[in-house]
């Protein structure tokens, strides 16, 4: 839905962004800002600076900034709208009613009517627990050595031997059993009727990352089959799009999480202490879940099972890991099965012990596949040496490839030269070999020059943002046209019509965009570094400079776009180009 300009600028200046970034991160005032440690990425010196003044916040560290909507977003993992809304909820700001079609509507009305029985099926299971109904499900927690503050704090339950409690207790709140079969907490058939999902089982409630419950997995306390039983796909659940545990480990703030294959051993590690531990809902982890990693971190731990099950299933997720740019490395249990017997045994000081001595994901996976040769013949040493070239021939970065081919080569006992030689071969062979030298240097000056002229335009901005008496200087030289990429030019005009405007408000052009990714660009373009200048004519000089780039920038990206007969588009360029010919000879002063 569209809000108005008016409505969203109300939401934003009735929430103080320094207020509001107080409530998750502990700022100190230093001079007209206020820093802190970064709660995006781990940090020891605070570099994430918030200004009361321009209401944006900016990590120098990592690069993430924006304005109130943006640290919402991004910290809640919101969209724009959620961030809106609690924001506004906030402030005490009534947002008119979404206009939805019938079908949107219907839709909308049953995702909310499944959240709510989820949530009062959570309630139920953990009431359920600590009656004496559950008497044998709390000993079997407290036997694993789950302390009552971790079973609170997971919200974990238990669904009793009765087969339709659960489905009796939601009707009497007025639920109908089309709604609660919906939600995936009843079966249907015609021996039995109406029956429980989930019945004598201990009950682990999964949540989204907004904490709001979106299905359940159920444990038998014996040796029943399925050992475990996960809610069906509904309209809030989708396993290989959530990762269980990820609503509290993404608040760890560690730049990697721990990933699992069971819930109890997402909780045992928890207990522990290692807080980032998540693992997958019953199903081998996909690009689904690597993307929704990636929000949050660049690196993961896996710390599946040591048999051999566990093996086969690190190794799939490793390349998963790998095209979604997320480094993947291995913890083993070994002798334990698993971490939460890992723990038990030996205690948190080993498992963080063992984090110091996982593999590398690539790398463990050789030494997996060392286990079907025959290492000890020449024939299958060599065989086993083709299949690694044919692996390292995957890795597209020269550098890294290199950084491999050396770690192998050292691994393996042979010389960097000869394993880089049949990476070369192989890459021949099947068709990959890498282009030739000369062109991707040509693409890499080409890359250079272009991140250049950008970098010119990102100091304008900022300059024009951070010092007001500078617009009368640079307008004369530099219109918001002469931005060569769509989202600067953009900025540029709304910073511009600001000006005209006489108010100057870079946070209220945030909220022109909605995406996280652009919010985080404009933050950049309002916070570029630039090399201190200590004196007047040092400022002048760079400041020509600038323009100077700009300009040129802008009159060839207008060159290589003019048509032929643009007779009229020719005499601007023409004009454009004399008067930067006239500026080259100018002298600019910033009085």
């Amino acid at each position: 839905m569209y809000y108005s300009e008016e409505l969203l600028e109300e939401v934003r200046l009735k929430n103080d962004i320094v207020d509001v970034i107080s409530g998750y991160v502990r700022l100190q005032k230093k001079g007209s800002s206020y820093f802190g440690l970064c709660p995006f990425h781990n940090e020891k010196s605070p570099s994430f600076s918030v200004s009361r003044d321009k209401q944006m916040y900016y990590c120098f560290g990592c690069g993430k900034g924006g304005n109130v909507f943006t640290f919402i977003m991004e910290y809640e993992n919101y969209s724009f709208v959620e961030a809106l809304k609690l924001l506004a909820d906030r402030a005490g700001v009534e947002l008119p009613e979404l206009e939805y079609s019938r079908e949107q509507k219907e839709r909308e009305n049953l995702r909310g009517t499944v959240l709510e029985l989820n949530k009062l099926a959570a309630k139920y299971f953990y009431a359920q627990l600590k009656s004496e109904r559950g008497k044998l499900a709390h000993t079997y927690l407290t036997d694993r050595e789950l302390t009552e503050e971790t079973i609170t704090a997971f919200g974990l339950g238990y669904s009793n031997k009765y087969s339709d409690d659960l489905y009796k207790y939601l009707r009497t709140k007025g639920y109908s059993e089309e709604v609660i079969r919906q939600a995936g907490l009843v079966n249907v058939d015609e021996r039995q009727g109406v029956y429980d999902k989930f019945w004598n089982r201990v009950m682990f409630p999964i949540m989204d990352v907004n904490n709001r419950v979106i299905g359940f997995g159920g444990r038998v306390m014996g040796d029943g089959k399925p050992k475990y039983l996960n809610s069906p796909e509904t309209i809030v659940f989708d396993k290989s799009r959530n990762l269980y545990g990820l609503n509290r480990a993404r608040t760890s703030r560690k730049p990697y999480f721990l990933v699992c294959e069971g819930y109890m051993d997402v909780i045992s590690l928890h207990q522990a202490g290692f807080t980032n531990a998540v693992a997958s809902l019953g199903t081998a982890l996909t690009v689904g879940h690597a993307s929704l990693i990636k929000r949050y971190v660049r690196e993961v731990y896996l710390t599946y099972d040591s048999d051999e099950a566990g093996t086969k299933a690190a190794l799939r997720a490793i390349p998963i890991m790998k095209e979604a740019g997320i480094a993947a490395k291995v913890i083993r249990m070994d002798p334990y099965k698993d971490p939460d017997e890992f723990i038990k045994a030996l205690g948190a000081e080993a498992f963080e012990e063992r984090i110091g001595k996982a593999r590398n994901g690539f790398l463990f996976s050789l030494e997996m596949l060392e286990r079907e040769y025959d290492m000890d013949s020449p024939e299958g040493k060599t065989a086993f040496l083709h299949e690694v070239a044919r692996r390292l021939v995957g890795f597209e970065e020269e550098l890294e490839r290199n950084n491999y081919i050396e770690a192998a080569a050292r691994q393996y006992h042979i010389s960097f030269e000869s394993l880089q030689n049949l990476v070369s071969k192989t890459a021949v062979n099947i068709g990959l070999a890498k282009p030739v030298t000369r062109p991707k240097s040509t693409m890499n000056r080409e890359k250079q020059k272009e991140d250049g002229s950008l970098k010119s335009q990102k100091i304008l901005l900022t300059w024009l943002v951070d010092d007001e008496s500078l617009f009368s200087v640079i307008s004369k030289y530099i219109r918001p046209q002469d931005f060569t990429t769509s989202l600067y030019r953009e900025v540029a005009e709304i910073l511009y019509g600001q000006y005209e405007q006489g108010s100057v408000n870079p946070a209220k052009i945030m909220s022109h965009f909605t995406e996280e990714e652009q919010h985080h660009e404009v933050a950049s373009l309002f916070h570029t570094k630039i090399q201190e200048l200590t004196t007047k004519e040092e400022q002048e000089k760079a400041l020509k400079e600038t323009i100077i780039r700009v300009k040129s920038q802008s009159i060839e990206a207008a060159t290589k776009a003019l048509e032929p007969t643009d007779m009229e588009g020719l005499q601007r360029l023409m004009k454009d180009k004399r008067a930067l010919d006239d500026l080259r000879n100018l002298h600019i002063s910033i009085d």
